[in-house]
């Protein structure tokens, strides 16, 4: 029989608290007479002063010696693939649990995404499981920075410099993000950021490669820029592609690259709220039965959050369902979701089985089926009283189950 909550209280989080939540994407008055200015100059393309300017403030401030601003964050991971030798046949190790533009990316230029599983408090990939997993065809490695959490970098480049394996952050989720004293992406060969709506930093659409090697900053930026050098004007170009580097029109605009530029300089202070208050309420729930929040990156200075993600224990909550937790928290006023699911599962996952490999990925299958929920990233923008009526909340769902 499934478990039910046993309380009929009023709901902690109000009404109130939950029209302090921000929206998200956030607008800032003063980007729109920015973009009025970019619209009525009339250049709106072609590694335009905005793109330029935005492309080294995001790098600096993550680290890194070189930004390549693109279309979107699948491209970013394709041509960080590109660039880095991989084609077809090889394989590239991926976490089971990632938006499917990770494994995607791998396919689209002919190679064979692994999938390996991750581990169950941070929910990244796991190193521990990634040694068993390598072939003599394995290229590289993308571990991704998942919702509320960084992969152990220190681990996995240890092993893809044993074993002479290139490594791709994927950062979609980590903006912002510090790990060990260095910013995400600058840690492995090319860091991939995404600027979807969704994102902590976001321009509707968009991505960007960061890397510290001159050599694959300029293959980047060719294969993203139908073989142009970086610094040529439309037109000019100085010098083509070397012989098989594939370019493509993957270039991202003007539009983009304001909105971006107008939102990053907030993003070290949105960064250090979330991560504050994932850190109060990860305090309050350390007493509560059953559920806790996905653990910071083990060596992380600042933690960047795409999400507040929980994860329960149905043994220690008289066997709840993730259906009957989630509703519960609705109940107090608390809007969560499920996880994207291993990308195997996924709906939009055509690709056939001959394509990809799976390991044993036993713990992302029962976390993403039984045991998290997430919370998108506004949620941990709001004042303190407000985040501490949210643990609150879910601490007294997780009590009125135990």
């Amino acid at each position: 029989m499934e478990a039910t909550a046993k309380f009929n209280e009023n709901a902690i989080f109000t009404e109130e608290m939950k029209a302090r939540v921000p929206s998200w994407p956030p607008v800032y008055p003063e980007i729109a007479e920015q973009l009025k200015e970019v619209y009525l100059k009339g250049k709106w393309s072609f590694n335009g002063e905005a793109e330029q300017a935005f492309s080294k403030e995001f790098a600096d401030l993550h680290t890194a010696e070189h930004g390549i601003f693109m279309a979107n964050g699948t491209v970013t991971l394709e041509c960080a693939l590109a660039a880095l030798g991989v084609g077809h046949g090889d394989e590239v190790i991926v976490p089971a649990l990632t938006w499917m533009a990770t494994a995607m990316a791998v396919r689209y230029l002919g190679a064979i995404p692994v999938f390996v599983d991750i581990e169950p408090y941070t929910l990244c990939l796991d190193p521990d499981k990634i040694e068993q997993a390598i072939t003599s065809k394995t290229k590289a490695i993308i571990p991704v920075h998942i919702y509320g959490s960084m992969a152990d970098m220190e681990k996995i480049m240890a092993i893809a410099k044993k074993r002479g394996l290139a490594v791709i952050e994927d950062c979609a989720h980590a903006h912002g993000g510090v790990w060990a004293g260095k910013g995400v992406g600058s840690v492995g060969d090319v860091g991939s950021f995404s600027f979807q709506e969704s994102k902590s930093l976001s321009s509707g659409e968009g991505g960007i490669c960061l890397t510290n090697d001159s050599d694959l900053a300029e293959k980047l930026f060719r294969l993203k820029h139908i073989g142009y050098n970086a610094g040529s004007g439309q037109g000019k170009a100085a010098s083509g592609p070397a012989e098989g580097l594939l370019c493509h029109n993957y270039r991202g605009t003007e539009f983009q690259a304001v909105v971006l530029s107008g939102s990053v300089k907030r993003l070290k202070e949105q960064t250090k709220l979330r991560d504050k208050n994932a850190g109060i309420i990860r305090e309050i729930l350390a007493d509560a039965p059953g559920v806790e929040v996905q653990a910071r990156g083990r060596l992380a200075n600042l933690q960047g959050y795409y999400a507040l993600t929980l994860i329960i224990d149905p043994d220690k909550l008289n066997g709840v369902s993730l259906d009957a937790f989630q509703d519960a928290l609705s109940k107090e006023g608390l809007s969560a979701g499920k996880t994207y699911g291993p990308v195997y599962d996924h709906m939009l996952w055509n690709v056939s089985k001959d394509e990809y490999r799976k390991e044993d990925c036993a713990v992302a299958d029962d976390i993403c089926a039984n045991r998290a929920l997430c919370f998108a990233q506004n949620w941990l923008l709001v004042d303190e009283e407000s985040a501490k009526a949210i643990g609150k909340a879910i601490k007294k769902v997780a009590f009125s189950f135990a």
